[in-house]
């Protein structure tokens, strides 16, 4: 059985506070002293100390796994899923490790929206400097120019980036039900062309520069004897500290800082900045959404910045799990009601799927993904999500007939 690093130097403490305990009021000061003690241990920088370097491959081969003919994430030689746990007791390192692991994801996921679905990768803001930083979109070749149908893809919050809806499915279950790659495929299969948003690439991370700050033994009013006594005491002090830094913290990651990418900084921003720039200047008579978890909380705030452009341009939208809240935005009673018309909400529940849902919210519809995990609403709710499509797209084109005809008889009768 190992034994680690922390545990050997709070045993000691804490046998020595069961011993002052059973002591009489004169130990209670020697109580408090090793209680601020306990206080001022930083129990994660110990555990670090015990844990392997966090370096880790950068590829999926690298960490013995690849995608087989399923979509399944598989162990090369065992067959194995993939395994969290991979080293007991070192869950901060395990962690990391499966960080590392979904960075090659989202990465290969990419791959496959460019070489699998033919997408291409578009750089956003459109009018970026060589220096500044950028982010990007994913566009079927004819997002912009097909007449008919446009479908609009928005992810949830986190770590997830565009063409996918969850890491952990990926991962954990299959491609199909974690990536929005069977979306896009079955979209262009029946005719739509396709915008892949990606609102959680926001900020790029650099390295934080080192801040050298100016001794003051340079002073010149200062005797030379002085400030050479002065530049090895001060050597001395931060070879002592970087040596216990070393000790303290073995593990220490490099500190970064974020530079926010323009007119990006947020999903919203990103919601409005793609539609403004794309969407609205697509030639898509019928624009559907597709947004999953927080990604629906974006595309209500792109209506009420956008409301009647919304209104005129998009024919519905599907939303899965949606955290939007109409009264917390404050969204007028106008676009409450267009989204009662236009909107449906696959939630997680544990009742048959399109199974109808109260909602306490005057918005859309609310009925069953038939699943009662937030991230599979997406995948289980797939079928009715393209028929809800259909549906609308032939009640708007059967509602106009009747409108053309009404004004052609108009212009008749006025003739007349």
């Amino acid at each position: 059985m190992s034994i680690s690093l922390s545990s050997l130097i709070l045993c000691p403490i804490w046998i020595s506070m069961a011993q002052i305990q059973q002591g009489g009021p004169d130990e209670k000061e020697k109580t408090t002293a090793l209680k601020d003690l306990l206080s001022r241990i930083d129990l994660d920088e110990l555990m670090k100390k015990d844990e392997p370097p966090l370096d880790f491959p950068d590829t999926l081969e690298g960490f013995e796994y690849a995608f087989n003919e399923k979509g399944q994430l598989r162990h090369i030689k065992t067959g194995e899923p993939f395994v969290f746990n991979y080293r007991e007791d070192l869950h901060r390192w395990n962690q990391k490790r499966y960080e590392a692991l979904g960075e090659i994801i989202t990465k290969y996921v990419y791959e496959l929206l460019e070489k699998d679905c033919n997408l291409k990768k578009i750089s956003i803001p459109v009018d970026a400097s060589e220096s500044e930083p950028k982010s990007f979109i994913f566009m079927s070749e004819d997002a912009l120019t097909n007449p008919q149908k446009l479908m609009v893809l928005i992810h949830g919050s986190g770590v997830v980036r565009a063409g996918q809806w969850a890491r952990r499915l990926i991962i954990n279950e299959d491609l199909d039900s974690g990536t929005q790659i069977p979306f896009i495929k079955r979209a262009m299969d029946e005719g739509y062309g396709v915008i892949v948003l990606n609102p959680n690439e926001n900020y790029i991370e650099v390295e934080k520069p080192k801040i050298h700050v100016q001794s003051s033994s340079d002073s010149s009013d200062e005797p030379a004897e002085k400030r050479e006594r002065k530049d090895k005491v001060s050597k001395e002090t931060k070879k002592r500290r970087d040596f216990y830094e070393k000790y303290r913290n073995p593990q220490r990651e490099k500190e970064m800082m974020q530079l926010y990418i323009r007119e990006n900084g947020s999903p919203e921003e990103h919601a409005i900045y793609v539609w403004d720039h794309f969407i609205a200047q697509s030639a898509a008579e019928n624009v559907f959404f597709v947004a999953h978890s927080y990604g629906g909380l974006a595309f209500v705030e792109l209506m009420i910045q956008r409301e009647a452009d919304v209104k005129s341009k998009v024919t519905a939208v599907a939303l899965t799990d949606s955290v939007h809240n109409v009264w917390h935005q404050e969204a007028g009673k106008t676009i409450r009601e267009w989204m009662r018309e236009n909107c449906c909400n696959w939630v997680s529940s544990s009742e048959p799927l399109d199974t109808s849902v109260e909602s306490m919210l005057p918005d859309c519809p609310r009925v069953s993904a038939g699943t009662d995990r937030h991230e599979l609403t997406s995948w289980k709710s797939f079928p009715s999500i393209f028929k809800f499509f259909a549906e609308a797209s032939e009640a708007k084109s059967s509602s106009l007939k009747p409108a053309l005809a009404r004004r052609s008889h108009r212009i008749k009768h006025e003739e007349l």
